[in-house]
Parts: C-alpha cells; structure tokens; sequence
C-alpha cells in the first residue's frame, strides 16, 4: 500500500470520528490503567460492567489495596481470569504506593515493571491517559493492518512498528482508536462488512465481500 492510500485512510476516519476514545469508562489514569488490566481476553462491555460497581467504592491505589484480592475479585468475578488479575492489580497498587506515590507513571518502563502490565497495556495507557503518539496492537488492529495491508506483518510487534513508520504524524495519536473500532464494528474478523467500509476502495484486501 502505498502513502497517498494510507494518508487517505486516515482523513476519511478521522472526518468520521475526528475525537475517537477509548470504549473502556474511565476518569483517571489509574481508573484507566486498571480497566486495560481487565480488559486482557474480555470486551470493554464486561469490563466496564464491574468498574460501574467497582470505581464508586475503591478508584485509588489505596483504596483498592484495602480491599485485598478477595474483596476485589467480588468486583471482577464476571471478568475472564479474574483470580489472575485481581493478584496482579493488588501487587500493582501495592509497587503504585510504593515507588510512584500512588500516581501512574509515564513512562514505558516504569509501566511494563507494573504487575499485569505488558507492552499493548503500557501504549494504551500512555496514549490514551497521556496523549503520547503510541500503537496499542489488539486483535482488531492486528487483523485490519493485515487484511487491508496497510501494515501486514506475522506478529504484534512487526505490526506495530510498521504502524509507528507508516501513520503519518499527524494521525498518529488518534490512529490505534480509528483501527480498533474499524475492526469492531466493521472489518469483523469472521466477515467483513465491507458494503458499508468507508474505505473499502482503499483496502487491498483480495477477498472483499462487495
């Protein structure tokens, strides 16, 4: 694909949605940080379904700490893998109040040294919570860069570093929400629907279903 045809890509999404967000309800970048913990192998829909009944009573390193795993997988019972995440969002409040007085830090390696924190949490994160030019690589982006071809590769990473190199800047911010909704409600991974895809005449994708 070549820069004309992304560059295109991205003006006719941003017209669409020129302020795309996050799905996961949030109002701090702890709240945040612990909605994307939550989020692994689960839909936002779930996620957010706990944090309504979890945030009102404990949205702070401290107050969650207080609750302890078991008071907090009450809250998260209904989340996939939830005995998992919540140990590692007790021992990541925990290292929070320790190293970073209570507050979420900025910068990628303090991020990833979070328990439950990989590499697409830590760019979600910084994106979304700080406005850095980040590509948090899900299953929907990684199958939209793929199908479309605007940025194929066998793995999470190569797909992500084609992003960061082929975005142009000023999209760049903005682009990982554009592609994960593209994905969700359009570019779905068991068929396409691209009889209503506002870029369809860009993607080169071979087996469109128009």
């Amino acid at each position: 694909m070549n820069a004309a045809k992304r560059r295109e890509i991205f003006r006719r999404l941003r017209e669409l949605n020129p302020e795309p967000r996050t799905e996961l309800e949030y109002d701090t970048p702890f709240e945040l940080l612990i909605a994307v913990v939550l989020s692994a192998q689960a839909t936002d829909v779930g996620v957010n379904k706990a944090t309504r009944l979890l945030y009102p009573i404990a949205n702070t390193p401290a107050a969650i700490l207080a609750l302890g795993e078991e008071g907090l997988s009450e809250y998260i019972k209904t989340i996939g893998l939830y005995r998992t995440k919540a140990k590692n969002v007790i021992a990541a409040c925990r290292l929070l109040l320790e190293k970073h007085g209570g507050e979420v830090p900025q910068t990628r390696e303090e991020l990833e040294a979070l328990p439950g924190v990989g590499r697409k949490t830590a760019n979600v994160v910084l994106n979304t919570a700080f406005g850095h030019a980040t590509m948090a690589v899900d299953t929907h982006i990684f199958r939209v860069a793929n199908r479309t071809r605007l940025a194929p590769g066998k793995d999470v990473r190569e797909v992500e570093d084609k992003l960061m190199k082929v975005v142009p800047a000023e999209y760049l911010v903005d682009a990982h929400h554009w592609l994960i909704l593209h994905g969700r409600y359009i570019c779905k991974a068991r068929r396409p629907e691209c009889e209503r895809c506002p870029i369809v005449d860009l993607c080169e994708y071979p087996a469109k279903t128009v």
